[in-house]
Formats: structure tokens, C-alpha cells, sequence
């Protein structure tokens, strides 16, 4: 076994990420309260209302869930780059463990929702219960295992980095109906030329933010989720020090703050609120529900811990020789917890349909059993 030793970067993440997981579950918690107050007919309102800029008139929820959230990814993208190249995924063995749970910890999930769904339409939310919130499990994981060992949360942060590289994937492939080519190629262009200028004496901030707003308005016209715009601006940035930091190092420093404490709980508060007249007999036993609740509290679990297993036996992978097995299966329970990204995958698979406020109260019961659930796994490996 091996020993990790945490980066400055990686012990900066951890910080600001559990920050901003106690925020996120402050925002859920505020927009099912006003979803269920007297003024509860505001909320919608709110949600829907529609505002121009530049010629794009998108509502709250579209602003947040197509904009916002591209600084979201654009910071995943840099930590997922940050990881291959000199973090925890720097090396075959080390990179096994935590890409083989992510990867479990989202086939497993798609399977058994699948079971559920099978043959109806409602099969198409199969990757819902495939994500995991970074800062809200990070925070629960804060919560409930304070003296868990730093290696611990470094497994977490990275397999909900690679989860959410999965989420994004299948973002791309599953849920984009029809691409407008030439908008694509568009976008293509504009990336290759943010490539490119950064690694010149031209890389102004400015000059590659007005690039990087262009990159992200033809994904969008493309069809293409505009998330993944944020990803692949993230993941080409530059990581070469010029004049005493790289360019993703001033990034993160700017972009990272503005990720989990505006974007994301925006994108919360106008994507969770739901009214507790949803909890009917009918939809808790529906297919939707079930096969997101078991797909994330069954399957998210059994699913890492499986290919941690098999990454271990079979493929040489390695664990922190401070990690145990009672570890594994505790990021694994609090892996559970998908939230923000399974919201979004809600909102391409189902809008603003009944399904899709079904799966909506299913994410918040999953998130809310995944934590309790956590806290009882925690009891026991601190034994």
C-alpha cells in the first residue's frame, strides 16, 4: 500500500468544497421552505421569469442551469486536469481506485433505476442517480466523520471529480437530441484559439474571457449541453507558471469561489424546491422514484465498493495505506448523495414534468438518507 500526501492545491479544494456544501444544503433547505410557504406561487414566478442578455431572453432556471453552471464544470475540468497531471491520478495504481468507483458508482445506479423503469418512457432519467454532489458529500463527510483520515477525503473529492467527468460525458452523448454543426464547429474554432493565445504574450484575461464566453455561446447554439463548454475550457487551460502562476492556478483562485458560492446555489435554489403535497402513496412507489432512491442508496454504494474491489484484485490498484475498508464503505454511502449534478440530469431528462418533480423529491429523500445513513456507517468504522 502507499501513503498519499495531500497538495497544497488538493487541501485548498477539500476547504473551499466543504464550505460550499453547508451553503447548497442552505439553499435546498430555503427553497423547499418558500416552495411551501404562503407565498409559495412566487416561487414559480421567480423561476420562469425570463431575462435578456444579448439577444439570449432565457429564464432564471435556463440562466442557471445553462450559464451558471458552465463555471461549475469549468472548475471541475481544472481539478480533473490538475489530477492527471500531478494529483492523486498521476499514476496508473493510484488513478485505479478512484476511477474504478466512480465508474461503479455509476453503472450500478443506471442499472437498477433501468430495472425500474424498463419500457416506459420514464427510462431516459437512467443516469440520475449516477452523480455525486462534491460539496454536499463533503460536507456530510465533514459532519459526520470529523477525524476521518485526510486520505479519506481526498479519495472523496477525486471520485466525485471523475463521477461528475462521467456525468458530463453522458450529458453530451445521451441527452443532446440534435447538433447544429456549424455552431459546433464554431465552438471548436473559438476553443483551439483559447488553446492556443494562452500560450502567448496575448493572454489577457480579458481577451480569453470574451473567448471563453464565445466558446460557451456556440455549445449552446450547438444543442450540446453549454456545460460542456466548462469542461473543455477547463481542461485546456494552461497549467505552465508565468510569472509566478499558471493561468489555471489564477482561475481557480477566481472562478472557484464564484462556482460554489453563487453558481451553484443559484442553481439550487431555483432547481429544488418542491412541495411536500408530491409525497403521495402513487409517487413514492412510482418507477421513477424507486429507481432513483435504490439507484442511488443501493447501487451507488454497491457499485464503488464492487469495482474498488476488482481494481484492487485484478488490475494492481492501491489504496492510502490509511484508508480502510470501513473507509471505502463510508465515501461510498456519502457518495450516495447526488443532488446538484443529478438535478441537472433531471432537468434534461424530464423538465418540468410530473416525472421530473418526482425525481426531484427522490434526489432530496436520497440526499437526506444518504447523510443519515453516513452518520451510522461512521459509528461503526470509528469503532
Amino acid at each position: 500500500m502507499v501513503r498519499q500526501r495531500l497538495t497544497a492545491w488538493t487541501k485548498s479544494v477539500l476547504r473551499a468544497e466543504l464550505r460550499a456544501g453547508f451553503l447548497t444544503i442552505a439553499v435546498a433547505v430555503i427553497a423547499t421552505i418558500w416552495v411551501n410557504s404562503s407565498i409559495g406561487d412566487t416561487y414559480e414566478l421567480f423561476v420562469d421569469t425570463k431575462i435578456p442578455v444579448f439577444g439570449l431572453a432565457l429564464s432564471v432556471h435556463k440562466w442557471a442551469a445553462d450559464f451558471l453552471l458552465a463555471f461549475f464544470f469549468f472548475v471541475v475540468g481544472i481539478e480533473l486536469r490538475h489530477e492527471f497531471t500531478s494529483g492523486s491520478l498521476n499514476s496508473v495504481r493510484a488513478a485505479s481506485i478512484p476511477i474504478a468507483g466512480a465508474l461503479g458508482g455509476i453503472v450500478l445506479p443506471a442499472a437498477l433505476y433501468t430495472a425500474f423503469n424498463a419500457g416506459t418512457d420514464t427510462a431516459v432519467g437512467w443516469a440520475i442517480p449516477a452523480a455525486t454532489d462534491i460539496a454536499f458529500a463533503l460536507a456530510v463527510l465533514a459532519v459526520v466523520a470529523p477525524r476521518a483520515p485526510v486520505a479519506v477525503r481526498a479519495f472523496l473529492l477525486t471520485l466525485a471529480v471523475v463521477d461528475d467527468l462521467g456525468a458530463i460525458t453522458i450529458i453530451a452523448v445521451a441527452y443532446t437530441p440534435s447538433v447544429e454543426l456549424v455552431s459546433l464547429g464554431a465552438a471548436v474554432v473559438a476553443l483551439g484559439a483559447f488553446a492556443f493565445l494562452q500560450r502567448t504574450r496575448f493572454a489577457h484575461p480579458i481577451l480569453l474571457g470574451v473567448i471563453g464566453l464565445a466558446v460557451w455561446y456556440f455549445v449552446y447554439s450547438s444543442g450540446v449541453h453549454a456545460t460542456i463548454a466548462g469542461v473543455a475550457l477547463g481542461v485546456v487551460i494552461s497549467t505552465s507558471k508565468r510569472k509566478g502562476a499558471s493561468l489555471a492556478k489564477r482561475a481557480m483562485a477566481i472562478f472557484h469561489p464564484f462556482s460554489s458560492y453563487v453558481a451553484v446555489p443559484l442553481f439550487v435554489l431555483v432547481s429544488a424546491g418542491i412541495p411536500f403535497s408530491v409525497f403521495t402513496p402513487e409517487a413514492i412507489t412510482s418507477p421513477v422514484f424507486l429507481g432513483i432512491l435504490v439507484g442511488l442508496m443501493v447501487g451507488k454504494p454497491l457499485g464503488i465498493m464492487l469495482f474498488v474491489w476488482v481494481a484492487e484484485r485484478f488490475f494492481g490498484g492501491r489504496r492510502d495505506d490509511t484508508m480502510s475498508w470501513g473507509n471505502v464503505a463510508l465515501v461510498s454511502i456519502v457518495a450516495s448523495i447526488g443532488f446538484t449534478v443529478a438535478l441537472l440530469i433531471n432537468d434534461l431528462a424530464f423538465g418540468g414534468s410530473e416525472s421530473g418533480t418526482i425525481a426531484i423529491a427522490a434526489i432530496t429523500v436520497g440526499a437526506v438518507l444518504g447523510s443519515v445513513a453516513s452518520f451510522g456507517v461512521s459509528k461503526i468504522v470509528s469503532r
